[in-house]
């Protein structure tokens, strides 16, 4: 089981990125869980090589290379490949930061906005992360990132998919039981410690730009335990700011994997018929492959 989530990937937050418990494993390996340090930046480049390393392992093991998680960024760049954008020195990317932290993405994105006028149009004023992507790119390169994302690298699965050796899965359960879900796991991610857990990490004086400062929860406990808001605030601003997320990601399935079997959940007979299937399909293939050696 390798680990496609952004969140899931750092150490510091076990609960409030619901990374899989030790009973959760089962036994199975679980790899690029827990693996990176909150100071640290995991680009979605970076990302794909970790992953890659992942499946290549599985693969020379004999084994079946499964990747779960909810970033789509990350899932594409192996799929899909990445925009060949070269590397950012950090003076220009820690400047980006700074100048977000201090005056907000609102005042970014007009930046943005007189230098890269195509990136501003695609992104909303509020995506404080891809705008801040967008400008380093721009103030780096003197490029437009769009330039750079009409081509692309192939990724590291492109050809397997391309052979179908990839089976690609959405879990989309509908939407009232997902909320209400996501509702209930946030009072009980509470109940398990998810605020002693923030502490510790607002404790640490993180760049609040970090992609760990920004996780889902994070901001509105940290707001809590600064004082500028109450506990009950809190939690109700964590939980819709889960559900625009979960929104968000649903819409996303629908439109850029048109090509992937959808599950809502329910039918687990199904599901996992489905998923023997394949495999039973590939083993075949596998098979007749050696034959003809």
């Amino acid at each position: 089981m390798i680990n496609a989530d952004s969140m899931q990937v750092y150490k510091d937050l076990h609960l409030l990125s619901a990374r899989p418990s030790e009973s959760d494993q089962g036994g199975v390996p679980h790899k690029l869980f827990g693996v990176l340090d909150g100071a640290e930046l995991c680009s979605a480049a970076r990302w794909h090589d970790l992953a890659m390393a992942e499946v290549s392992r599985a693969w020379e093991q004999g084994c079946l290379p499964i990747l779960v998680g909810g970033t789509g960024l990350y899932i594409r760049t192996l799929l899909e490949g990445l925009a060949p954008v070269p590397d950012i020195p950090d003076a220009v990317r820690d400047a980006v930061r700074s100048d977000m932290a201090a005056r907000g993405p609102q005042a970014l994105h007009e930046d943005l906005a007189s230098l890269d006028p195509a990136m501003a149009q695609k992104l909303e004023p509020g995506d404080s992360q891809r705008i801040a992507r967008a400008l380093e790119v721009v103030r780096a390169t003197g490029q437009s990132l769009s330039d750079f994302q009409k081509t692309r690298i192939p990724g590291g699965l492109s050809e397997a998919d391309k052979a179908g050796h990839v089976l690609k899965l959405a879990l989309m359960p509908e939407r009232a039981m997902l909320y209400a879900r996501t509702d209930q796991r946030f009072i009980e991610m509470m109940a398990q410690g998810a605020l002693e857990e923030v502490r510790q990490l607002a404790q640490r004086g993180l760049d609040p730009a970090l992609p760990v400062m920004k996780a889902l929860g994070v901001p509105a406990l940290v707001d809590y335990l600064a004082g500028s808001i109450d506990k009950a605030t809190a939690i109700d601003l964590a939980q819709r700011q889960t559900r625009n997320y979960a929104k968000r990601q649903m819409t996303w399935l629908r439109t850029q994997c048109a090509g992937w079997q959808r599950f809502d959940g329910q039918d687990r007979t199904h599901s996992l018929a489905t998923v023997d299937h394949w495999i039973e399909q590939r083993e075949k293939a596998r098979g007749s492959d050696n034959l003809h050696r």
